[in-house]
């Protein structure tokens, strides 16, 4: 007879921190979409690999974390939006955030890699002010 999956067991998350922004490392896209269904947490997931420029990685954020449209627009209206409460949202218990593929390269360097990943690190420090756990792996 099977033990019933309890939210702080059996999930490749135990011993991570609950406001953290880390490296994917050993961890599987499928794995962190399990722990965030185990949780009961937000899964939010972005594929970076088409992107080539800051515009590109802005633009597939907001489509694929199904953000408002102004979220394209820069650094700050992201920010905004993965803060500011939005009242059609439902219950935040919790937040589990994939950034893959993130690119490299001439117009999407590795200052513009740290502003976005800055956001998130923000993002994370705002949501545990909150009590709200904010994982983000890129």
């Amino acid at each position: 007879m099977d033990t019933p999956l309890r939210k702080d067991q059996d999930v490749p998350l135990r011993g991570i921190r609950a406001n953290i922004v880390q490296s994917i490392r050993a961890f599987r896209v499928q794995d962190l979409q399990d722990a965030a269904t185990a949780l009961g947490h937000h899964f939010l997931y972005a594929n970076l690999a088409h992107a080539q420029t800051k515009q590109d990685v802005l633009d597939m954020i907001g489509q694929q974390f199904k953000l408002p449209a102004h979220v394209g627009k820069n650094f700050d209206a992201l920010y905004d939006s993965m803060t500011d409460p939005v009242h059609k949202s439902g219950p935040q218990p919790g937040f589990i955030a994939v950034l893959e593929h993130i690119p490299a390269n001439v117009k999407c360097d590795k200052e513009a890699r740290e502003q976005l990943l800055d956001i998130f690190r923000d993002t994370s420090d705002y949501k545990k002010k909150q009590k709200i756990p904010f994982r983000c792996f890129y």
